[in-house]
């Protein structure tokens, strides 16, 4: 597994399958959002040619995003494929729920293993505010689709929004009680075209945490305040399910990543919250070795970035969050 120069691991890689949505989230994008042409997206084959180079390297740990990864065209065989590639440890799926209703069930027979799904608010007219297309129903029988399933366990990732959805923090640590899910709160983080919405709205993970205690109970901290991926994990007594914040503004781990990104149009993306991409995609179509594309791979990972810089005003304008995936 290829180390960086402060001595992670990276092992984690972040394929983003598409940058289309089938959403337009206040904080994501504009309504308007102009998405790039299939051709310049890579293409399936091309996917996996980057995937079993990737594997070749040692990461173990595959996570589907996008845009949505569920709109892209043939994505339950595009998962089969993937997850018969060798080296592929974990597999999962980071979506806004909308299709699981019909899809659950084929992703876990062709080899999914878990699936994060976006869920911001428990109200449907709030739902249709925050995401301009998006019906409530759809992504809450998504949600009980993929657990009867087995994409297990299951995560809810909810962004918090002052102004927004602030009101729905208890209710959805609430869910915790009955059932045995994570239930995330994210800050937002600032990214091209939305970043001052971004920015002027963060709400952080210690205001989520006192309106829990003061509303609900006091959450117990689990594993010592280790990490769960990015999650610092929490439990409300009497709990099935636990609560984990990501606080990736005001409480950084950075120094713990152990994850790259592989956009849709094929850039290796070494922060989500810093501009420097390696491309992959040009060389592969242009014929480059195999040889050379691994070099290309361990250059990248040597230079990723300590931090991302938020603390000191910096912030990542050249894609949207879409065009990164999550």
């Amino acid at each position: 597994m290829p180390d960086d120069r402060f001595g992670r691991n990276i092992h984690y890689l972040r394929i983003s399958l598409t940058d289309h949505c089938n959403l337009r989230c206040l904080y994501c994008m504009p309504e308007d959002q102009t998405f790039l042409p299939n051709a310049e997206l890579m293409q399936d084959g091309e996917i996996i040619q980057l995937l079993q180079l990737f594997t070749s390297l040692g990461f173990d740990k595959i996570r589907l995003t996008g845009g949505e990864p569920t709109v892209r065209a043939h994505i339950v065989d595009l998962v089969r494929e993937m997850a018969a590639t060798p080296g592929v440890k974990s597999l999962s799926m980071t979506t806004n729920g909308v299709l699981l209703g019909k899809l659950a069930a084929p992703l876990k027979e062709a080899g999914l293993q878990r699936v994060n799904i976006s869920l911001d608010t428990l109200d449907p007219g709030r739902f249709k505010s925050l995401t301009r297309w998006g019906k409530f129903e759809d992504v809450w029988s998504g949600i009980q689709a993929a657990e009867a399933a087995g994409l297990t366990p299951l995560k809810l990732n909810a962004v918090v929004v002052r102004g927004h959805n602030l009101d729905d923090v208890v209710p959805m640590a609430n869910l915790t009680y009955e059932h045995n899910w994570q239930v995330r709160f994210i800050e937002m983080m600032p990214f091209a075209g939305q970043t001052d919405f971004q920015t002027g709205l963060v709400v952080s993970d210690a205001e989520i945490l006192e309106m829990v205690s003061t509303q609900l109970d006091k959450p117990e901290l689990l594993n010592h305040g280790m990490l769960d991926g990015e999650a610092r994990l929490y439990r409300l007594p009497g709990a099935k399910g636990t609560l984990g914040f990501i606080s990736s503004v005001t409480n950084p781990f950075c120094a713990g990543c152990t994850r790259a990104r592989l956009t849709s149009d094929g850039k290796l993306r070494l922060c989500l919250l810093k501009e420097k991409e390696v491309d992959l995609l040009t060389p592969l179509r242009a014929g480059a070795s195999i040889e050379d594309l691994r070099a290309m791979i361990l250059d990248g990972i040597w230079w990723k970035p300590w931090g991302h810089g938020l603390a000191e005003g910096e912030f990542a304008t050249n894609r949207t969050m879409s065009q990164i995936g999550g």
